[in-house]
């Protein structure tokens, strides 16, 4: 069957594998019909992700069919359309017991640390499937993108009134902007790229924007949008070590900041930029079941809009050769999905 294979940084191949084994007790077998592609997909390509094993075959956000399920499997049958939560978690270690799947000590994600799915089919846990009866393979591919902002915006306890500001305007930052309006608190983006800002503002119906540019004015003109303030909490999406060094700055006395990118590079700040205000630091990392079966509902109900997210899309003979333009910030990237059935 047809498959995708990141050999190293920057070199995908088309190959031929094996099909999967018939699912055992507890799996299922699943036919792949979308891939979306994600930050981590991005930096794995230019081996800038601390977590990537290679060579591998990527994809962890997923939009599948299930075709037959092993013995004792009752969440899902075959012919359900499902999202696929792709932690894999061992079960026993104290994350786990605690509840903390996400953050397993043996965590294995599929497409990062194993194969994932930009293959035909495959087999995995059933109990890391979500259905739904009515989203499209597009929308149930968004889910794992979509939950990475979830459980971020979870930790953060953020509620109604509260000011939060997100740096960084790409998907996870998106994602996160989505449950932030959800817990209706007051949104302020930053980045570089002028256009995600007015896309924030436009089509995400953010309260403000602020560029970043570099030159000293920032924490002043975040002060200006908010009324004086600077916000409660401070969530950086970059991935950029030196954004993610400088976020205190911008972050009230008491505060927090959050996480959510991922970074190589060591972190650098002097320790009283936390000390004097007392700023909590925590990071987000993955999702929890809950929170892809909450998105889902979120979905279905049209309290979330995808239609802005899916802006480019290639076939499997395509996809090769259209990656390394997805990259490139003038193509206006919001979310790109392999069609792989």
């Amino acid at each position: 069957m047809k498959a995708i294979i990141l050999e190293k940084p920057e070199h995908f191949s088309a190959a031929n594998i094996d099909e999967p084994n018939q699912p055992r007790a507890g799996e299922a077998l699943v036919e792949v019909s979308r891939v979306g592609i994600c930050g981590t997909d991005v930096a794995g390509y230019l081996g800038k992700m601390p977590f990537y094993t290679y060579p591998v075959i990527p994809g962890h956000e997923l939009g599948v069919t299930v075709l037959a399920v092993g013995e004792g499997v009752a969440n899902v049958q075959a012919g359900d359309r499902c999202s696929i939560e792709p932690y894999m978690n061992c079960g026993e270690c104290f994350a786990c017991r605690k509840g903390a799947t996400n953050c397993c000590e043996s965590l294995e994600v599929i497409g990062v640390h194993k194969n994932g799915g930009m293959c035909e089919r495959f087999v995995l846990p059933a109990r890391k499937l979500h259905p739904s009866k009515k989203m499209t393979m597009d929308q149930l591919a968004l889910v794992e993108t979509l939950a990475i902002g979830c459980n971020c915006v979870n930790r953060s306890a953020s509620s109604a009134g509260d000011k939060v500001l997100v740096i960084g305007a790409g998907p996870i930052g998106m994602a996160v902007i989505e449950f932030l309006k959800v817990a209706q608190t007051e949104i302020t983006v930053m980045d570089m790229n002028e256009a995600r800002l007015e896309f924030c503002k436009e089509t995400l119906g953010v309260d403000h924007t602020v560029a970043f540019k570099n030159d000293g004015t920032e924490v002043d003109r975040l002060r200006e949008a908010n009324d004086g303030e600077l916000p409660i909490t401070v969530i950086d999406a970059t991935g950029s070590h030196i954004s993610m060094s400088n976020a205190f700055q911008f972050c009230a006395f008491t505060g927090q900041v959050l996480y959510v990118g991922i970074t190589t590079q060591e972190l650098n700040f002097k320790h009283v930029a936390i000390h004097r205000p007392e700023i909590t630091i925590k990071a987000s990392r993955n999702a929890l079941p809950t929170d892809f079966q909450r998105i889902i509902q979120l979905i279905e109900e049209g309290v979330i809009d995808t239609n802005p997210w899916l802006t480019h899309q290639a076939s499997y003979d395509d996809f090769i050769g259209e990656f390394p333009n997805w990259l490139k910030p003038e193509t206006g990237v919001i979310k790109a999905v392999l069609h792989m059935n």
